[in-house]
């Protein structure tokens, strides 16, 4: 690798927001103190990035695709596969992959679309469900999955299968379970038919399977939502991506806390490291992933670090937590400072997507970055936030360009042209 200089990206999971009403019309990045990702800013070169396109929200899995240079528009097959290769299933050529939650539902409508985050047992619900299933639907068996807190993959695996369906999962509470149907220009296609009415089947099903769990029994015994049915969507095959290290020439590691993105780094073939303490959830312990990062760093030429906390206080549209999330991503950042020479890595901080609180989901906001380190140009701004960033040399660009940046500062960009 030309000249050693060692890259990496570090996120705050849905970091970026829009001004908060309960924080005085400031942005939890504003509000909250950040002395290492101020030093990052103050030092290093910054702007506004897109995701995917100005406007659009971008999911997670979309979002670090681009950011590591796949176009989702060209390879993006669905959710699904990611998420069930991250939890650790066989997800083979043909085999139709979901997404799903274990939600709470009250006299047939959703209350609960996460079971309360649910901690533990979700592995017991997967079992009873694999058990209950063992001689399939309609001749297609069904393989189920947890994954950390709430959330599971299912595959269907089976013939005459189509991903050409939509999802059983409303997104929202209130209501009752979708039914799934073939998507708009399959209705009359056997194959989206058939799928439609085995995940119909499925989510029948598992209401009455859940309901008896022994974890759900002692759950509503303890006041608790019960996970008493699983919401399958974001339907996809296994895509086609060409290894990280052939796209880039770089040896690569992912450290992430969520099943989504871990499955994304396995179809890419980096190194992808488990963390025990890096939960997921609210109570991580970021400075287990900041120690996790340095030590990939040593082994490998580009490491991708995301936090998942920040995302979490968004959705639940929780100030206080978000804060608290972005105080964790600051102390890790500070580890990387402390424990890194900066004249032989690069680093870029910022988030795969913005999670505003006002909202309570994915925006198409551009988010706040920076880059430091070796090679980097310094620029005028002194905070890191989504105001000052704006200001940055970078102005606005794309996740698409991340690599580019990366690697420019590293020098590990090839010349285009004579």
């Amino acid at each position: 690798m030309a000249h050693g200089v060692k890259q990496i990206i570090f996120l705050g999971d849905g970091i970026g927001d829009r001004p908060v009403p309960a924080l005085g019309g400031k942005t939890p990045l504003e509000y909250q103190e950040t002395p290492a990702l101020d030093l990052v800013a103050r030092e290093g070169e910054c702007g506004l990035m897109y995701p995917i396109r100005p406007g659009l929200p971008a999911g997670s899995d979309t979002a670090h695709m681009a950011l590591l240079g796949y176009d989702p528009h060209q390879y993006y097959l669905g959710r699904g596969p990611f998420e069930a290769k991250g939890v650790g299933l066989d997800v083979r050529p043909g085999d139709l992959a979901f997404r799903c939650n274990f939600a709470t539902l009250s006299d047939g409508i959703i209350t609960d679309r996460r079971a309360g985050r649910i901690k533990s047992g979700t592995d017991q619900l997967a079992q009873a469900l694999n058990e209950a299933f063992a001689d399939g639907i309609d001749g297609v068996q069904v393989i189920v999955k947890e994954s950390v807190e709430h959330r599971a993959a299912m595959i269907l695996r089976g013939e005459g299968l189509s991903m050409h369906v939509t999802d059983a999962d409303p997104h929202e509470v209130g209501v009752p379970p979708w039914d799934c149907k073939p998507t708009p220009g399959a209705e009359q296609d056997p194959a989206a038919q058939r799928t439609a009415r085995v995940v119909n089947e499925f989510v029948r099903r598992s209401q009455e399977i859940l309901s008896r769990a022994p974890v759900n029994v002692e759950r509503v015994a303890q006041g608790l939502p019960p996970a008493n049915v699983l919401l399958p969507r974001g339907v996809g095959t296994a895509p086609h991506l060409q290894p990280f290290s052939e796209q880039w020439g770089l040896s690569g590691a992912m450290i992430v806390e969520v099943d989504l993105v871990r499955g994304l780094g396995m179809y890419l073939g980096m190194d992808v490291v488990q963390v025990p303490g890096a939960t997921g959830g609210a109570d991580t312990d970021e400075m287990v992933l900041a120690q996790a990062a340095v030590a990939a760093l040593a082994e490998h030429d580009f490491v991708l670090c995301n936090l998942k906390a920040p995302d979490l206080g968004g959705h639940d549209s929780t100030p206080e937590a978000k804060c608290a999330a972005i105080a964790k991503v600051d102390r890790a950042v500070g580890y990387l400072l402390d424990a890194l020479d900066w004249d032989e890595h690069v680093l870029m901080i910022g988030g795969d997507h913005c999670t505003p609180i006002t909202h309570g989901d994915h925006s198409g906001d551009a988010v706040p970055v920076a880059f430091y380190g070796h090679g980097v140009r310094p620029d005028y701004v002194t905070q890191y936030g989504e105001r000052p960033c704006s200001q940055g040399a970078l102005g606005r660009f794309l996740a698409a360009d991340v690599m580019y940046l990366l690697g420019n500062y590293a020098g590990t960009i090839h010349k285009f042209g004579a």
